[in-house]
This record gives structure tokens, C-alpha cells and sequence, in this order.
């Protein structure tokens, strides 16, 4: 019997290119095909329309996935598609009603929705993202490599920063060739697997390979993408992805309580300008010590947006010893760029100076030596182990500031 509130499965990735839309489509598909009287919808946030190309019984001319965020009905959105799946149509142009990022959440809510809903995310953790994070019992994250697993660290950290439960997080290895071998003869899915956990992930018990097959029905020459249920059933896509398909179901059938059936917190994700995500750190990440009072140099992780203040005095500790030190009484700004592994590999970080006119001073680069705070600092500021950055860049303000 289908549940009064949607289950809700998020696929959501910072990374292109991993299979996000491919995995959240056939998902449906396959959920359907398992359990062929269960309600099963599908919608997608990302500037495409692979969900339509897939679902649509014909042209498509109305309502889109956009009026859902003008407060239009959830029931009033969704069409009956191909292979029994409801869907909601794609939209370019999504606007954020507001700052509640509960927006989403609240409208599932209000809506005569059950069974299955499989969200399709885009490949950055803007708001709409963040809206499906925070709905969703299960998110589903596909990871194809290592740096699609160390971008992982960026999803969860935004999870706990918004209020969302990280454990409802799990990794699904995708797109993989196991005719890739790496050191010891190890398989791709295994390493990253492995990975994985040693970072305290969940992983799937499964993965999706890379199939010429499976990738020629979304790249075909008519505009129609199609299922691999329907169009490579002897591949073995086919069985990985009807073994994902069971998981969410084994996670659906034992979930009594949907995340939207609970009353939204009115305060996890606002401060008192009203509604903005907090990413203001609030103590310095080379002290700890509480900012606002001595002169203070802005920081921001461009991936995660996460910013704060460190004491002058902290930044010329960190410097000391560098060439940057010479000028950092002249202004301008400091880019540390972590995870290049081309150029230092993971024990070290490159900085890039630039000067008040945005012209590039110079780069050094510099190693987590013993004894330094470094290492300590980038991995506060940026909210992460300094393992899990991977091309990540900290800009530092060489100009001074009060907090507030």
C-alpha cells in the first residue's frame, strides 16, 4: 500500500559528468518495473531535458518543474509519462521563490503525492539543490572517480550546514570499466568503494558499469532517450541497476516516516537577516579564538562558499617564512590552491598572489611541513579533511577588516 507522503530519493552530484541524470531516470524505470502498482514520479532541477526526452508522451506545452517554485500544486505539475512514470517538466529558467529552503520540502508536504519521487539535481549546491537535499529520505551520490569521491566531502558538508542528515547520504559507483586495473590489480569499483569508506561513507552494494549500450540510447540521432529496462537488457547495466532498484526499495519499505511528513525547523538554515544559508564561520581557523574585535584579514572556499575572518596575526604566522610574507602589507589577495597534484601532489598547497589591481604577483609552493598550522587551517576553513580537497581554492583578503 502506498504511503500518504512521498519517498523521496535524491541523485545529487557536484560533478559532471558522473551519471547523475542516467542513474535517476532508469532508477525510475526500474522501481517501476519492480513494483508495478507502487506510484513512482520523477522531476529534474538541471538545465536539460533528458526526464522529458525519456517520459513525454508527445509535445509537451504548459506547466513546468518551475511553477513548482511559484507555489503551484505538486498533483497540478505531474503528467503520466512513458513505462508508468509520472513526471514533472523540465525548466531552464528556475528562480528561487525566497530564501526558505524548506520551500520544497513544505510543498510535498502539502501534496497528495505518494509512493516514489526521484529528484534530479543539478551539478552545484545551489538552492535547488540544497531544497532537494533537505526533502529527500535517501540522496543517492555517483562516483565515478576520485575526484568525483573527494567532491563528495562538499555535499556532506553542506548537508550538516543546512540540517540536513547525513546518513541517509549513500555512494553509487557509476560509470565504471572493469577492464581498468589499478595497483595490485585492484577494480575501480573496489578502490573507490574503499575509498569511500575509509572517508565513513555509505556505499551501495552495487555499481553501474559503462556500457556503449546503455550510453548510445540517451546519444541516438532521434530526440528520444530510452530506458535501459527497455533497450539493454543484456548488459550488465540491466542487473546493476534493478539491484539499486531494490535498495531504495528495501530503504522505502522500512522508512515509516517521510522527511516531509515531519514539521520543518524554522530555524536550521536562517540567521536573523532572514533566510540565508549559514556559512559565516565563527571563529578564526588558525586559533580558534572568536572574531569580531581585532583587525581581521576576509577568507572564502570557493567550493562551498563556506567564509570567515582570520586575526592579522594568524595570517602572519601562517605566511612567515614564505615569499608572500614580503608582501603582505601591500593589499591585494591570496589564492591557495589545494589538491594539484600535478605540481606538489597531496602533501602541499600552491599560493597565487595577486596585487589591489587583481594583477598576479606570483605563485610559491608551499608543503605541510611538521610544526606548521597550515594543514590545520585549510581543513577549518574549508569545513573538510585536507585529504577530501581535491582543486579546491581559499581566497584570503590581504587587506584588513573588522568582522562586524
Amino acid at each position: 500500500m502506498s504511503k500518504s507522503f512521498p519517498f523521496v530519493v535524491a541523485v545529487a552530484s557536484e560533478k559532471g559528468g558522473v551519471g547523475k541524470t542516467t542513474v535517476s531516470t532508469n532508477l525510475a524505470v526500474f522501481l517501476k518495473g519492480l513494483r508495478e502498482d507502487l506510484p513512482v514520479a520523477v522531476a529534474s532541477f538541471d538545465n536539460h531535458f533528458s526526464v522529458d526526452s525519456m517520459f513525454a508522451i508527445g509535445r509537451h506545452r504548459g506547466r513546468s518543474v518551475a511553477d513548482l517554485f511559484r507555489g503551484a500544486p505538486v498533483a497540478d505539475l505531474m503528467q503520466m509519462g512513458q513505462y508508468g512514470v509520472e513526471f514533472m517538466a523540465s525548466d531552464r529558467r528556475l528562480t528561487p521563490p525566497d530564501d526558505d529552503v524548506f520551500f520544497l520540502r513544505k510543498a510535498l508536504a502539502r501534496s497528495d503525492l505518494s509512493g516514489i519521487l526521484v529528484l534530479d539535481t543539478r551539478p552545484i549546491l545551489d538552492y535547488f539543490t540544497c531544497s532537494a537535499l533537505l526533502a529527500a529520505d535517501l540522496i543517492l551520490v555517483p562516483v565515478k572517480d576520485r575526484a568525483s569521491l573527494v567532491n563528495v566531502a562538499s555535499i556532506r558538508q553542506t548537508m550538516k550546514e543546512i540540517g540536513a542528515q547525513t546518513d541517509r547520504l549513500w555512494l553509487v559507483p557509476s560509470i565504471i570499466d572493469r577492464r581498468l586495473r589499478l595497483r595490485g590489480n585492484m577494480p575501480l569499483d573496489r578502490f573507490l568503494a574503499d575509498s569511500a569508506r575509509e572517508r565513513d561513507y555509505q556505499v551501495v552494494d552495487t555499481f553501474i558499469a559503462k556500457s556503449p549500450k546503455v550510453e548510445g540510447l540517451a546519444t541516438n540521432l532521434s530526440s528520444r532517450v530510452y530506458p535501459v529496462l527497455t533497450h539493454a537488457r543484456y548488459t550488465n547495466a540491466y542487473r546493476q541497476f534493478k539491484e539499486l532498484a531494490r535498495f531504495v526499495l528495501e530503504h522505502f519499505d522500512s522508512t515509516d516516516e517521510r522527511v516531509c511528513e515531519a514539521p520543518a525547523p524554522e530555524s536550521a538554515l536562517q540567521d536573523e537577516r532572514g533566510g540565508q544559508i549559514r556559512r559565516l564561520a565563527a571563529e578564526c581557523p588558525v586559533c580558534h579564538a572568536s572574531t569580531g574585535e581585532a583587525e581581521e584579514h576576509f577568507f572564502q572556499d570557493l567550493r562551498t562558499r563556506r567564509r570567515g575572518f582570520v586575526h592579522a596575526s594568524c595570517l602572519q604566522s601562517l605566511v612567515e617564512g614564505t615569499d608572500v610574507e614580503t608582501f603582505l602589507s601591500g593589499g591585494g589577495i591570496l589564492a591557495v590552491e589545494m589538491g594539484v597534484d600535478d605540481m606538489v601532489g597531496d602533501d602541499g598547497f600552491v599560493l597565487h598572489l595577486f596585487d589591489a589591481e587583481g594583477d598576479k604577483v606570483g605563485d610559491e609552493q608551499v608543503f605541510f611541513d611538521v610544526g606548521t598550522p597550515w594543514q590545520g587551517f585549510l581543513s577549518r576553513a574549508a569545513g573538510r579533511s585536507t585529504r577530501e580537497l581535491f582543486r579546491d581554492v581559499l581566497l584570503l583578503g590581504l587587506d584588513t577588516a573588522k568582522a562586524r
